[in-house]
């Protein structure tokens, strides 16, 4: 059975600098061992693929990525470096990689065009977007665009956590509960609220976003996101779909990347259906060997477990 992962981080060295803040999350041997994974992009990473099993990876730069450079100009041509960087190393292992591109979100126009070119000229399967952008969120109407662009070249945009502009203050005093331990999930799951509230998919309705980690919890919520909705005020906002769960269900795919436990597999594909879960290890701070034999052993449908492992990537994402 075909394989294909599609949350699996790299870095280059130049743009190292912009992960200082992640660092800060992790004991410092873990980061040590996953800074240097990151940074190799194919000799460690292929026979690790070999070993456990995985036939694709679908490359992304890891976070926060091109969207914590200050300087806009700069930030576009560190992605279209970035970008040409990984179309290089997909074309020289066509048959173990794919890539999600770069956007320099600083400036929409040109991460619009970025992802023209970069899907048109460099064969990207859709980009990676890093939480926010200096605190502009993906429903900002000067982002309009890049939507536009992604709905037209039919390509999803896969929405990935990043440390948070600020942190709630039922966190103060527990550091520990900040990043991918429990802060970055919920900060991600508001996010994709917002696009639903902020009528990004009301505006683009064939637009499609990943979201790893088995859906950061939204699965597990939509009844009860119906039933508020029904109960809430709106404050003028009225969704064309109805309720929430509905564009949940149409324009959102989620990834098994970091979470290798059968009860929120099996949420997220009673909640979404086996056509929109996805496969994906969260290399290199995941294994993916772990993440191979929770894919081959749980208790689901082969069926099922074949759209997860390779057939749903090769529909959306053309692989």
């Amino acid at each position: 059975m075909r394989t294909i992962g599609l949350e699996e981080h790299f870095v280059t060295p130049e743009l190292v600098g912009y992960g200082a803040g992640s660092a800060s999350i992790a004991q410092p041997g873990a980061w040590r061992e996953a800074s240097r994974r990151l940074l190799d992009l194919t000799d460690e990473r292929i026979a690790g693929m070999d070993a456990a099993g995985l036939d694709v990876q679908v490359l992304s730069l890891n976070a926060p990525g091109i969207q914590a450079e200050p300087d806009p100009a700069v930030a576009v041509t560190r992605a279209v470096e970035v970008n040409d960087l990984l179309a290089a190393t997909v074309a020289a292992h066509p048959t173990r990689f794919a890539g999600f591109c770069a956007l320099p979100l600083q400036d929409p126009q040109a991460a619009a065009k970025e992802l023209e070119r970069s899907v048109h000229q460099l064969g990207m399967r859709g980009a990676l977007v890093n939480a926010h952008t200096h605190g502009r969120y993906l429903d900002d109407p000067e982002l309009r665009v890049v939507w536009e662009y992604a709905e037209g070249l039919d390509v999803p945009l896969y929405l990935h956590p990043a440390n948070g502009v600020d942190h709630a203050h039922v966190l103060s005093g527990h550091p520990e509960l900040i990043g991918p331990m429990w802060s970055w999930g919920t900060d991600t799951a508001s996010h994709v609220l917002r696009l639903i509230f902020g009528g990004v998919f009301d505006d683009f309705p064939d637009a499609k976003l990943l979201l790893g980690h088995m859906g950061e919890g939204l699965p597990y919520a939509l009844w009860r996101l119906d039933s508020r909705w029904g109960f809430h005020d709106h404050h003028g906002i009225e969704l064309r779909r109805g309720d929430p769960s509905e564009y949940l269900r149409h324009n959102l795919y989620v990834t098994t990347s970091g979470v290798c436990s059968a009860p929120p597999l099996l949420c997220a594909l009673l909640a979404l259906g086996s056509d929109h879960v996805l496969f994906g290890t969260d290399y290199p701070f995941e294994e993916m060997d772990t993440a191979m034999e929770f894919l081959r052993t749980a208790p689901i449908s082969d069926e099922d477990r074949a759209k997860i492992a390779h057939v749903n990537a090769e529909r959306l994402l053309r692989l």
